[in-house]
């Protein structure tokens, strides 16, 4: 069986959407998974809906990559996009030919390579998802290497040859996954401008011309076809031998932070991609963590001491959805401050992207970290909640119960792995989380359950203030406790859906 190229499609009579000769409008730093299945799918989708005609070439961020695979298949390979939408199964295949082609700076051909990229008349957009690792300050960086370690420096290198190469400025994108990308990537290239002593021309271009914009990315994307079975029958399927094919969930929305003409010069609004150019991406990160991880952190620890293991599994019970979804409608969603439909459609989304029939997303892999998780993801929408209404919401309070259950659930040791406990059905299991919390929680091992929550509301060192001024919380997460200790965590989630709707 042949590798997949343009040669081979054109051989097997492919009627897929291809294209294959266009300007390289897009330097693309990161060619790993998410990348290909996030944003080479957008610009692939703007070439065939809205006739943007662009290419992207993608540049290894480290030594080690794809880049040989890449260059040996043209560029192209083979997306699924797989889950749920608007409660129906979605498999969908697509080839990606926005790729043009793909360089390793660490090798010198390459390395010049890109700088003609960053020279060129074409070139609009930088793109980067180099981890959250990536946008860091190293100031061992020098203007002289070929390439320097930091992806800002070595942006700021590209940008200094387009520069001098007399070209306008571009649109940068940063995808990594901290607060504020786009500008803690200008904060660290205006760094390396100033260590390096650039000019003062140079500076004003960057800050001036170019834009540079924080981005809110939100896809899950698993990335490869781990059994060996299915992988083999879609290439017999396809004719062809792909060694780059990814796989991402179906949803996806990229929201990007900028002026209100990038709009009309992405080529996304017109191909009628979910990419909203906003003047703030910080409400839109809010209603991701509060909404998709805060659901996470919600109902986990409680569906596993239920005896669940898998998020799709969760999605078949009745009690669990219902408790998610009235924890997120009625008591998160009135806590933000967006648009009430955008935010209802979100979480309508989130019921679909848990119940992906392609993803076994284990439960015990949500609750690493759940103290500091909880902390980020559910106590701002209980606070505020307490605040404006008045009272306590009674799902937000029981997920706090169930944090605190899931830690101190018949605990047998503490070892190196974590804090070993038991849960109901009989096996153990082992809590990941800062040493500090495990044996907090080890040290409290046998006290009552009044004790316990007593004690772990008043940790500061936990929450940053103290719980149990919440009127009525801490009585609220003793009973709660108590009602999981005894009945357990299925009908104490229960009992949330049989009070009255407020």
């Amino acid at each position: 069986m042949e590798q997949l190229c343009y040669e081979t499609l054109e051989k097997a009579g492919y009627t897929g959407y291809l294209l294959k000769n266009a300007p390289e409008r897009v330097l693309q730093f990161g060619e790993g998974n998410f990348l290909r299945a996030f944003t080479d799918y957008w610009f692939d989708m703007a070439n065939e809906k809205a006739g943007w005609n662009g290419k992207c070439v993608l540049v290894q961020p480290i030594a080690q990559g794809l880049t040989q695979l890449i260059n040996r298949q043209e560029g192209l390979y083979t997306l699924y996009l797989r889950g749920r939408q608007n409660g129906e199964k979605v498999d969908a295949k697509r080839v990606i030919s926005s790729v043009s082609r793909c360089l390793n700076p660490y090798e010198k051909q390459d390395y010049d390579a890109m700088m003609d990229v960053a020279a060129g008349e074409a070139l609009e957009y930088i793109v980067s998802n180099t981890t959250e690792a990536g946008i860091v300050y190293d100031p061992s960086c020098r203007l002289e290497d070929c390439p320097p370690a930091s992806f800002p420096a070595k942006l700021t290198q590209v940008l200094l040859h387009r520069w001098r190469a007399g070209r306008p400025g571009v649109v940068v994108l940063s995808c990594e996954l901290i607060d504020n990308n786009g500008k803690e990537l200008l904060r660290c290239v205006n760094q390396y401008i100033k260590q390096w002593g650039l000019k003062e021309g140079f500076a004003r271009w960057v800050n001036g011309d170019c834009t540079f914009c924080s981005t809110l990315v939100d896809r899950i994307v698993p990335g490869r076809i781990r059994d060996a079975a299915e992988a083999a029958r879609l290439e017999e399927e396809n004719g062809y031998r792909d060694a780059l094919i990814d796989v991402g969930e179906v949803f996806g929305v990229w929201n990007i932070e900028g002026p209100e003409w990038l709009a009309e010069k992405l080529p996304f609004r017109a191909a009628g991609l979910n990419c909203p150019v906003v003047p703030d991406v910080t409400p839109y990160k809010k209603r991701k963590v509060r909404i998709l991880n805060g659901a996470h952190t919600g109902f986990v620890p409680g569906a596993y001491l239920a005896g669940y293991d898998i998020v799709r599994d969760c999605m078949q019970d009745d009690v669990i959805l219902g408790f998610m979804n009235r924890m997120l409608h009625e008591e998160v969603i009135p806590t933000l401050p967006l648009d009430r439909q955008d935010l209802e459609a979100f979480a309508a989304a989130v019921q679909d992207r848990f119940n992906n029939p392609f993803i076994n997303h284990e439960l015990m892999s949500i609750t690493l970290n759940s103290t500091s998780k909880w902390r980020a993801r559910n106590m701002p929408s209980l606070l505020e909640y307490a605040q404006t209404a008045g009272k306590l919401p009674p799902c937000l309070a029981m997920s706090f119960a169930a944090y605190i259950a899931f830690y101190s659930s018949d605990i047998q040791a503490l070892t190196e792995q974590g804090l070993v406990c038991r849960r109901p059905k009989g096996n153990e299991y082992t809590v990941s989380d800062d040493r500090w919390v495990l044996e907090f929680y080890y040290s409290r091992r046998g006290v009552s359950d009044e004790t316990l929550v007593h004690d772990v509301m008043t940790n500061e060192k936990m929450w940053g203030q103290d719980l149990t001024l919440v009127p009525g919380f801490e009585q609220a997460a003793a009973e709660n406790l108590r009602r999981i200790r005894t009945e357990g965590a299925r009908a104490a989630f229960a009992a949330c859906l049989a009070r009255p709707a407020v």
